[in-house]
């Protein structure tokens, strides 16, 4: 999958963006550029979609419809959704929250996500959290100009985030195609997180820790994006909330 979005909507860790890419002999492109790459390397199964200069986004369509690593994409009420993986509980969730028995993962999520916006019953951390099973997923809310991505914590999907050359925030499975895009600036999503354009990033296993960047050098010995990790003995400063007031928007202190 690809999601690509401009800085004046996203705004990622500063440590993201490496020094080292302007000086690179391969420089990062151009949003339209990584586009074409991704969509070059799968010609005949990949979808993508625009929405002006603010987004863009891609996914191969699946060659095996009973893969367990499935990759879905899903539109509803202005809002879009990439995923990749699978949810091992589902049915409870879709029961959860209302869906039908034939809701696939990228529908629940699009639905998870209209309900931390609209109501906000419980901390965005806790809702991912509640995710069981090996996933990756991105969702674009184009009334708003939200995103919201998150990768689950067992490392059975990779995901990886870097900055173009025009500053727009670059999401993507795919390494090489985020390597060429970004050059220096990309880094691996750090597992057990999410990444919200307001609010920023955190871990939903430990949403009470602050998060740490951590120098990255290649193979070549230059600096590049940097990766995150979860300080353990930092806190975040935030006073609980109940009920309605529990939101993501409680994110924005962490």
């Amino acid at each position: 999958m690809l999601a690509i979005f401009h800085k004046a909507f996203v705004h990622p860790p500063e440590e993201l963006n490496s020094p080292a890419s302007q000086s690179s002999p391969r420089r990062p492109k151009l949003p339209d550029e990584t586009l074409k790459e991704f969509l070059s390397h799968h010609p005949q199964n990949t979808f993508s979609m625009s929405f002006g200069d603010a987004a863009v986004l891609a996914y191969v369509r699946p060659e095996n419809h009973f893969s367990h690593q499935q990759r879905l994409f899903c539109g509803f009420d202005d809002i879009y959704c990439l995923f990749m993986g699978s949810l091992n509980n589902l049915c409870s969730l879709n029961r959860q929250y209302g869906l039908g028995k034939g809701s696939n993962e990228a529908m629940f999520v699009i639905e998870a996500y209209r309900t931390l916006r609209d109501r906000g019953p419980y901390p965005a951390d806790q809702v991912v959290k509640d995710l069981d099973g090996s996933f990756a997923f991105t969702v674009y809310d184009s009334k708003v100009g939200s995103v919201f991505t998150a990768l689950g914590s067992d490392g059975g999907v990779k995901l990886y985030w870097g900055i173009a050359a025009d500053g727009s925030v670059v999401i993507c499975d795919d390494k090489e195609v985020i390597k060429a895009g970004c050059a220096k600036s990309y880094a691996p999503f750090p597992t057990g997180c999410m990444f919200h354009s307001e609010a920023g990033l955190m871990s939903f296993e430990h949403p009470m820790n602050k998060m740490k960047a951590m120098p990255r050098v290649d193979s070549e010995g230059v600096m590049c994006g940097a990766s995150f990790k979860v300080d353990v003995y930092t806190r975040v400063n935030s006073i609980p909330r109940r009920g309605s007031e529990a939101n993501w928007m409680d994110w924005d202190e962490h």
